[in-house]
């Protein structure tokens, strides 16, 4: 087996394992609050990102080099956190992938500002593609739209700017305060709206919510690995094989099967991003490849960014992504 096949296979496993935590998210979802859900598992997170830290070979202080963008993107974390964690509890799994599969053309649109990319007609053409799927999705006027459809568009849009942010300030800040401001802003923000929404926890719920903290950080090695292992842009296709665990997750255990519109906007949205990575790909095209090169998943306090944890992990090696 080839290095890229490495590399895919590995992603896969680790969309998988992050699909088994958003399926932990759901079912919790149906009778916690999303607030009380991401004060927990980013409690329980914090055991985890301190073996990281008490590592971390780079000298220096927690104070950003990048206040600003390090305070936007901790601005953005927070909207990822609570949007995500709220879609998953009130929409159908497969929805809510396809809504966040939109990540890539917002990224495309973000890089020309943050990154000075350049984009040419083709990936314009496929953005516009890709919010037609969009559109198919959610179907404006023939269904109504919720909470739920805003949310996991504000998961898609949140985890697009941080993820360009870390494109464009990863290489200058030290890891650990890429990964803790998220996550203490996570626990402070969540933590003083708990005392509004919290509802007694049996043991086995609070056995789940600390599974969901573990799985987060599983499935981000995992996915280090595969970075570390294939081509970028073998590998960042692979985050579309979620709509197949949601498919058979929503089936399994919460009686759902995509409707028609669903699987086609998904299948719009998913050609387009595939566009986009592959003209990425293509030598001239892209100055940043800043789809290609982006671990797509979207980030919160329980499953932090894959490419912080790579810099932990392989120290003097790393170049953001």
């Amino acid at each position: 087996m080839g290095n890229n096949a490495k590399g895919a296979l590995l992603a896969l496993v680790s969309f998988g394992v992050f699909a088994t935590h958003d399926v932990i998210v759901k079912v919790l979802g149906g009778g916690y609050s999303p607030v009380q859900l991401i004060f927990f598992s980013v409690t329980l997170a914090f055991p985890l990102a301190m073996f990281m830290i008490i590592g971390d070979p780079e000298p220096g202080t927690l104070r950003p080099r990048h206040p600003w963008w390090v305070a936007l993107r901790t601005a953005a974390g927070l909207l990822t956190a609570i949007s995500a964690f709220y879609a998953f509890s009130v929409l159908p799994l497969a929805q809510v992938y396809a809504l966040i599969f939109a990540s890539p053309l917002i990224i495309t649109v973000l890089a020309i500002p943050v990154l000075g990319e350049s984009v040419g007609p083709r990936r314009w053409g496929a953005v516009l593609v890709g919010l037609v799927g969009v559109l198919v999705v959610l179907r404006p006027g023939a269904t109504e739209l919720g909470l739920g459809h805003l949310a996991a568009l504000g998961a898609a849009i949140g985890g697009s700017t941080a993820s360009i942010i870390v494109r464009k300030i990863g290489n200058e800040e030290r890891p650990i305060v890429l990964l803790l401001y998220p996550m203490i802003a996570n626990f402070v923000v969540m933590g003083a709206a708990l005392a509004f929404v919290y509802k007694p926890m049996p043991v086995s719920h609070f056995g789940l919510m600390a599974l969901i903290a573990v799985l987060g950080w599983i499935a981000g090695r995992i996915m280090v690995s595969a970075y570390s292992t294939g081509e970028a842009v073998v590998v960042a296709p692979m985050q579309y094989s979620q709509i197949i665990w949601a498919t058979a997750y929503g089936a399994l255990f919460f009686d759902e099967l995509p409707d028609g519109p669903t699987a086609l906007g998904a299948g719009i949205i998913i050609a387009s991003g595939i566009y986009i990575v592959a003209r990425e790909g293509r030598g001239g095209n892209s100055a940043h490849r800043p789809v290609s090169r982006t671990r797509l998943r979207y980030e919160t306090g329980s499953s932090p960014r894959a490419s912080v944890l790579k810099r932990f992990l392989r120290p003097g090696r790393f170049r953001a992504e």
